[in-house]
């Protein structure tokens, strides 16, 4: 197909489309979904004849330069046996006749040599650039790189096997909360809702029978009350699976290492967005954030002034000493930055050593919590119940899979995880 008969074609399929959009508008609608997938498959159309008319143009392009490089070459001519009898092109001559008999050349001549001779032992004479035709005498091809028909079809693609992935979040929280093992699918423990707080210096009985008159010790001893409840965690399950060709998997070796550490990963970051941010609905986690009982630190003028009060908080309500403070890292970059009257940072800058501490209280960041607060805590206080790592499964059962020679890998952990002290627990607002 030429070029005018593809831009002939083109014109139909854009009017095509511009229809489907009129009907759209005139009617005052969006595109319903038949009239939009009829509207991409005009444009994915309209791309493919613009490919092939830029094609069609460029191979024209093309072969009128070759046929450029032609023109007025000697041939041989195809009737003639003789040797070195030749077909004269346009009656021009062989390039050597219409070099000697070019204008620049014979102007080039006289000046050198006015008699037409040049002397014997004359160096250095450049003669000028002649053209013949629409092609400079002496000219060659470029070989170049670029081509596949040049020397671009001796270039080899150095294939260095690097993998480089997209990248994921540190995690951290799993480092800070307690890790213990379990065999069942429902963890039990017991949390203590009131402790013994009846004590009291007593003085000895001085009576044997006490009827309260006046001047009668009793000495009766003040009796404590202890409270419990049982609290249980169920085991929840985190899952993910991907297919893959059997083909796939078998050519391409580091394929299946990839897939099965993408896996991993992806359970972890939701594992850890679970633990802070879970509602308890369905299979979810009851995370950090919604945990009943847990206290709360409402802003007080400034974050500094609002996290040493969390840590009285803590102290003093809670009765737990905190070991972290777990920050979104937008939100500690704001902590960091903070600076005197005198424009100098609170924590030396970033010139600082060390790990990051506020008030005395280790710092650590995750992108799992949301901004606008910080949580202070005793981590040990909130327990993950292992009851199987992450695992890796493979299966072609799925579905029809085994006739297709695809195969699905998947990577699930059961867990099930819950405060044993709420109290431990205080979600500071920053702002």
């Amino acid at each position: 197909m030429g070029v005018q008969e593809l831009e002939t074609r083109r014109m139909e399929l854009v009017h095509g489309a511009l229809a489907v959009v009129e009907k759209a508008k005139e009617s005052g609608r969006m595109l319903t979904e038949d009239e939009r997938k009829e509207a991409d498959g005009r444009m994915a159309e309209i791309k493919a004849v613009d490919d092939q008319i830029a094609k069609a143009k460029s191979d024209a392009e093309f072969v009128a330069q070759i046929l450029a490089l032609g023109e007025g070459l000697e041939q041989t001519h195809p009737q003639s046996d003789a040797p070195g009898n030749v077909l004269r092109s346009n009656g021009k001559g062989t390039i050597g006749e219409r070099f000697v008999n070019a204008p620049e050349y014979k102007a080039w001549l006289k000046s050198v040599a006015p008699s037409g001779m040049i002397p014997d032992g004359t160096r250095g004479l450049h003669s000028p650039a002649v053209m013949l035709g629409a092609i400079p005498l002496g000219r060659k091809d470029l070989i170049t790189g670029a081509s596949d028909v040049s020397a671009g079809a001796f270039v080899q693609t150095d294939y260095t096997g690097i993998y480089e992935p997209l990248g994921r979040y540190a995690l951290a929280l799993r480092d800070l909360i307690s890790i213990r093992q379990t065999t069942s699918d429902i963890v039990e423990f017991v949390r203590q809702t009131q402790q013994v707080t009846e004590a009291a210096p007593t003085p000895e009985a001085n009576v044997k029978d006490y009827t309260g008159a006046t001047g009668e010790i009793e000495g009766r001893k003040p009796q404590g009350a202890i409270y419990w409840e049982k609290v249980t965690a169920t085991v929840k399950t985190i899952a993910v699976w991907v297919a893959a060709t059997r083909r796939a998997l078998a050519d391409a070796s580091q394929l299946r290492g990839i897939i099965d550490q993408e896996l991993r990963d992806d359970i972890a970051e939701e594992l850890e967005d679970q633990l802070l941010n879970g509602d308890g609905i369905g299979e979810n986690f009851v995370g950090i954030v919604n945990s009943p009982g847990i206290l709360l630190q409402a802003f007080n003028t400034d974050i500094l002034t609002t996290t040493r009060q969390a840590i009285t908080t803590l102290l003093t309500v809670g009765r737990a000493r905190p070991t972290a403070f777990l920050f979104n890292p937008a939100d500690w970059e704001t902590v960091d930055l903070l600076q005197d009257g005198n424009n100098q940072y609170y924590w030396g800058g970033p010139l600082q050593q060390g790990p990051p501490r506020l008030w005395g209280v280790p710092v650590v960041q995750s992108f799992a919590h949301n901004q606008g607060t910080t949580i202070l805590a005793d981590w040990r206080k909130a327990v993950l119940w292992d009851r199987q790592a992450t695992q890796i499964f493979v299966t072609d059962s799925h579905s029809d899979y085994f006739i297709r020679n695809i195969i699905a890998i998947l990577a699930e952990m059961r867990a099930a995880f819950g405060l044993i002290r709420p109290a431990a627990f205080c979600d500071v607002t920053l702002a």
